[in-house]
């Protein structure tokens, strides 16, 4: 069976600002030293089984451009541009329909675009595992991270060790967010993982979940697929993919689907989900500073600088975020990271557009 891959990449990153702009989000730029996009090093490290001509990406219209850009093996009808976003169930339905429509059936791979694994070698050979146990019935496959510490920004899945599929085990449930007390618990009980968000299965096991799970979105996504390759095309995807349920594929499928297996990933994950992650993905200098572009650090440590051009004299600075772009600063201290959003709430509030 033709083994099949989409990429989401419609998000924008916005804990990377001022880098991460609504015009070149996350996924379309190089944050490790090698100078490769995210969304490249995504595509790089499933080559080996995934023949470009059966890579699809989910993206909308304003990143269409970029995507033929960065990806020029890609084949136009593969970017997948949605009117809207209506989060990843729709977003994997509309793909589905597009893989189905190509071979009828086939596993399809589910990879976020702005994620980085350190050992490709092992990942791919994780996804073999998982490839083979999706071929089997209507299993819907994930993998997880085994956690490292007790985070509370990921969501957790609970499986079970009993009697194991191949390398894969059976999910007794998805977990939300926890607090620091639940996550610390999570960890001691040595049976749960971090939700990766990638998942395997047949495009045929996917479309029967939706179709008993999600009937809106299964009915609203045949009215696109019988579309898919007429002049119609893009004005019923037009009309109808606003129109579907906006919900998440873990709470429409995950949560309440039969056979849902998960495989432990050791491959060295890293979401990549604010600029912490640079201390962990970069090198850094004899004072723990991750340093790119025209910087200088006297007596600095633990920092995080980075200039587009003009000098950074960064003196007797300890924790602190600085990231100099054409027009915007951004100086935090890396206990607040998180609160990089309020920025761009408040720029919204005031109007203040060209800076997002």
């Amino acid at each position: 069976m033709k083994t099949t891959a989409l990429i989401m990449a419609g998000g924008r990153g916005e804990r990377f600002w001022p880098r991460s702009r609504m015009s070149l989000p996350k996924q379309f730029l190089s944050l490790t030293d090698d100078g490769r996009t995210m969304i490249q090093l995504t595509i790089d490290r499933i080559s080996s089984i995934v023949d470009l001509e059966d890579v699809y990406i989910a993206t909308n219209t304003s990143y269409k451009e970029l995507v033929a850009e960065q990806l020029p093996g890609i084949p136009e009808e593969n970017i997948l541009c949605e009117p809207v976003g209506r989060n990843t169930a729709p977003c994997i339905a509309l793909a589905a329909v597009h893989i189905a429509h190509k071979y009828e059936d086939a596993i399809m791979l589910v990879l976020p675009s702005d994620h980085l694994v350190h050992s490709v070698e092992t990942f791919t050979q994780t996804l073999q595992d998982a490839v083979s146990v999706a071929s089997t019935g209507s299993n819907l496959v994930t993998l997880g991270i085994p956690p490292a510490y007790a985070e509370t920004g990921y969501g957790y899945i609970h499986y079970r060790q009993q009697s194991p599929l191949g390398k894969a085990y059976a999910v007794a449930q998805f977990v939300e967010k926890p607090n620091r007390e639940t996550a610390e618990k999570y960890l001691a009980a040595g049976d749960y993982l971090w939700n990766s968000g990638m998942f395997i299965w047949k495009v045929s096991s996917i479309l029967e979940n939706m179709h008993t799970h999600m009937p809106e979105l299964y009915n609203g996504i045949q009215v696109i697929r019988e579309a898919i390759g007429t002049p119609r095309e893009n004005a019923v995807l037009t009309e109808t993919f606003p129109n579907l349920p906006s919900e998440s594929i873990d709470y429409g499928i995950m949560e309440k689907a039969s056979d849902i297996y998960i495989i432990p990933g050791n491959f060295g994950w890293d979401d990549v989900g604010s600029w912490l992650a640079m201390e962990r993905i970069r090198q850094t200098d004899d004072n723990d500073n991750v340093i790119a572009g025209n910087v200088l650090p006297v007596n600095s440590k633990h920092c995080i600088l980075e200039s587009s051009g003009k000098l950074i004299a960064a003196v007797g600075l300890k924790d602190l975020i600085v990231i100099d772009t054409e027009d915007a600063i951004l100086i935090c201290d890396k206990e607040h990271s998180e609160d990089i959003k309020k920025v761009l709430a408040e720029l919204r509030a005031t109007k203040q557009d060209k800076y997002i």
